[in-house]
Parts: structure tokens; sequence; C-alpha cells
């Protein structure tokens, strides 16, 4: 059935369905439809999924969602033109420009935490870059896969972007064909065996992982911002993963997240803002990592609802299992450090993670810890915020992933950037000699300057218009195309 699903799909691209700015622009707009007119069966979905509060769906999932796809049908035109580039002597009279291309079809595989928008959002790159997309939802977050199944088809092209339900063997079976791009959202593990798959047939990949991701807290900022961390309950890839802080004001960490949780009144297992474990063995493997250790805060569980509470443990040290693997839960060690120094010798001597957060007013600080680590991303003086602005580029480094998306960097993504020159056969083939056997030094020398760039820059949009004189270079008589500037103010830019 995948296979059959696959051919559909490439059949009906290669028929040049999905190309036409029109139609993308028609599909992305009836995407949006489909979230405005389903956003309380979307809500139920998410709440049997993962108990994920009504007023959280739309400020986690759909809210992104929508300004996406806006900015991709406000942006479309612009993103899918030919983009001019710098030319030479050789070139100068030729079109030279980058042409954005469909891929293909491409695989996304969605992820169980946000279920809505890390599906969707990769398939609105795809649709606007052209792409006919297979798109496979996790089978954890199951009310949210099936709901999905039966939506989709009733707003998009069915042939085009076909829904593939099921679990590791439906995912398996579609990993043996053939795709364009995959785009996978998920942990390390099996992202390997998608870059594996993903090699048997040469296909990139888009890599959306995670890992370990630190929050530093210098001990001169103000605790009551540093401590509001506690999302999704704990289950975000760029979650903060573990604390980083000096001895000396450790205890005033642990009471800061103490009162941040107060957001969730006295008894946390009892707000309706407050989400659940996506399932029992995450719940145990999350548990599990609590052995041997007592909370400084929190702790509790009740396995009857996959309910654990937010959970805080102090000295965590950096060999501890806690620190071994991503948590993916509602659980926040604490490492402590000597100073900047120490903590930027500790974050640079593991894995890239996927985000760094630091909190600090000094200055010194921040631009220390932005110059001497590295990561998919960094908020300071906040935690996840730099994820909601499409004008970022969203994704790891290393370990925590490859590729990136959001906003016109997904278009690029899922887009192959063609070069093309055309030449017209017009052009006196006199401008062409030099790079003609027989060779001499002289000859040489002239190609090597001909072919020295940039003479003028296209790329920036100045409106020109270009007369051909006849001037003599170095003693060979060449064609070159004099440029006059209208924008008024610009000037040419030549060698």
């Amino acid at each position: 059935m995948e296979m059959q699903v696959v051919q559909r799909a490439r059949e009906n691209f290669l028929a040049g369905r999905s190309r036409p700015l029109e139609f993308r622009v028609q599909q992305l707009k009836s995407l949006q439809r489909m979230i405005t007119d389903r956003q309380g069966e979307i809500a139920t979905a998410l709440k049997q999924d993962i108990n994920r509060s009504q007023y959280d769906t739309p400020l986690l999932e759909l809210i992104g969602l929508e300004n996406e796809i806006s900015l991709a049908v406000s942006k479309l035109a612009q993103w899918a033109a030919p983009r001019p580039v710098e030319k030479s002597l050789l070139t100068i009279s030729d079109q030279v420009y980058i042409q954005p291309e469909p891929l293909g079809v491409v695989l996304i595989i969605g992820a169980w935490n946000y279920p809505w928008a890390l599906t969707l959002q990769p398939l609105v790159g795809a649709i606007a870059a052209g792409n006919a997309a297979v798109v496979k939802p996790s089978e954890l977050s199951e009310y949210s896969a099936s709901l999905l199944k039966a939506l989709l088809p009733r707003y998009l092209d069915q042939e085009l972007y076909p829904v593939v339900c099921g679990g590791v063997s439906e995912t398996q079976e579609l990993l043996r064909q053939r795709f364009d791009h995959i785009f996978y959202t998920g942990n390390s593990t099996v992202g390997k065996l998608v870059m594996e798959a993903a090699a048997r047939h040469l296909t990139p990949v888009t890599l959306e992982l995670g890992g370990k991701s630190p929050c530093y807290i210098d001990k001169d900022v103000d605790l009551r911002v540093a401590c509001r961390s506690f999302v999704n309950c704990g289950q975000t890839c760029i979650a903060p993963d573990y604390i980083l802080c000096e001895p000396s004001i450790q205890n005033r960490v642990v009471e800061g997240i103490r009162q941040t949780l107060l957001f969730y009144g006295p008894d946390p297992k009892s707000s309706p803002d407050y989400g659940r474990i996506i399932n029992q063995r995450h719940f145990n493997r999350v548990m599990a990592l609590l052995d041997g250790y007592t909370a400084a805060l929190g702790g509790q569980s009740d396995s009857s609802q996959r309910y654990i509470a937010p959970t805080v443990v102090k000295d965590v040290p950096p060999h501890a299992r806690l620190m071994q693997e991503e948590i993916f839960g509602p659980l926040l060690p604490i490492v402590t450090v000597s100073d900047i120094d120490d903590a930027i010798h500790f974050i640079s001597e593991r894995e890239k993670p996927l985000a760094i957060y630091v909190f600090s007013s000094n200055k010194k600080v921040i631009k220390r810890m932005l110059a001497e680590t590295t990561s998919g991303g960094v908020t300071v003086n906040d935690v996840m915020m730099h994820y909601t602005l499409n004008s970022l580029p969203f994704g790891g480094v290393g370990q925590s992933g490859t590729g990136r998306y959001h906003g016109k960097h997904t278009f690029d993504q899922l887009s192959h950037h063609r070069a093309c020159l055309v030449k017209s056969l017009g052009m006196e083939e006199r401008v062409n000699m030099p790079r003609y056997p027989p060779q001499n030094h002289q000859k040489a020398r002239r190609v090597r300057l001909a072919m020295r760039t940039p003479l003028v820059d296209f790329s920036k949009g100045t409106y020109i218009w270009a007369v051909t004189a006849s001037i003599v270079a170095l003693g060979l008589l060449v064609t070159l195309t004099v440029i006059l500037i209208l924008a008024a103010g610009v000037s040419c830019t030549c060698w």
C-alpha cells in the first residue's frame, strides 16, 4: 500500500500538478481553512493524547502554523522567482540567476509531542516549494494521527498529499521507497535509521532531533524570570534539559522554580493546564531516571494517569544517568559549576545541543556564551522564543540535527536551487576567442581578467539599462556592456 501511495504522488508530481503558483496558494489557503474550521476537534484530540489544555493548543501549535501559512501565501511569488546573481565580464550580457525548483516527492515523518505543528509546518514548506508530500504522523499521538488522516484529504489534494498512518512496520516500509527528500522530527536513535535508509537512495534529509539543551543561570540574574521553563510537561525538544549555576544560588533557583509552579495552583495534578506523559513506556522511562535521587522539588507521580509532577533534582553529578540522555519529561537536574569558564567548558565538551539558554544581565557573560559555544539556536533571558520567529532558521547541528526550517528557510530547504546561465547566440564570438586553443600566456592572462567577479551585482534589484559599446582591453577587442544606473544615487561597481 505504501508503495502505491508514493507512486501515485510521484505520478501526479511528474504530471506537473503541484508546480503552478496558483495551485500552491490554493492548497495553502485550504490548509489554513482546515485549521480554522477544525480547531475544536484538534484541541479535543490533543486533550486525549497528552492532556493538552484547550487554551494551550492555539498557543503551542496553531498560531505558529497560521503564521507560516500566511507568510508563505504572501511571499510565495517572491520566493519562487528567479534570483539574479553577480556576473563576470564574459557573462555580462547573459541571463544569470538561481531558479528555485521543486525537489519532487517529500516524506514528512511527524512527532508526537506537537503532532500538528511539527507535522504540518514542513508540509507548508513542501507545498509552497511545489513538491508532492507523503505525510506520516506519529502513531504515539493516536487521536491526532487519526484526525489528521480524516481531515487532510477533505482539504488538500489527496493524490499529492496523502496521509499514511501506522507504526514501526509502516514507517519502515515507507523508508524503503525512494523519496526526493525526507523530513524527520524525533529522537536521534530513529534519526540514524532514517538517515541510513535515505542513504540507500542518496536521498537528502532534514533531521530535527534534540539532545540535552543546557540553561546557564548567572548569579546576578532575576531568578523569577529565569525559572519559568516547564512547558508541555517537559516533552519539548528545545526545553531546558538541565540547569548550570554556581553552588551559591542553587537553593534560590529551586525556590524560584517553586514559586513559578504556583501557575498551576497548589497541586499541578489537578490543574487543567498541566499535561501528561504521552504513554506508559515513556512514563516508566522518565521515572527510571529518578532512581537513586531525592527530589528537591516535586517527585510525585501517578502511573494510572501518567502524571509526573514538575521535579527538580539538586547536585546532580555529570556522570549521572540523568545527564547521559535527553530527559523529555518534567525533570530538571541542576549541575553546579564554579563560574562562566566552567559552564562553557561543560557545554563544549558534550554533543552540540539543539538550543542553549543563558540568563544574565552581564553583557560580557552573554557575549562569551554566544562566542564560545555552539548550538542549533540560542535564546538569552528567555526560553524557546527563538522557535516562534519564522524569520529565524530552526534546526540542529551535529547530533542535534541537520537542516533547518521555518518560513522561507523551509521553502529553501525543500527546493533545488538550480544554477542557470542563458547566453544569446547573437553575441559576437570574438569575446570567447581567448577561451579556445591554441593557448598562450597572453590569452590566459586575458581570460583570467575577463572572468574576474563581481563586475556588477544584479542581485540587489537595481534598475539598469544596458547598451553595447566596444573597448580595447589589453590589446583584445571585446564587446562589453556599458552599465548605466538609472536608480538615483547608485553607482556601478566595475573592475
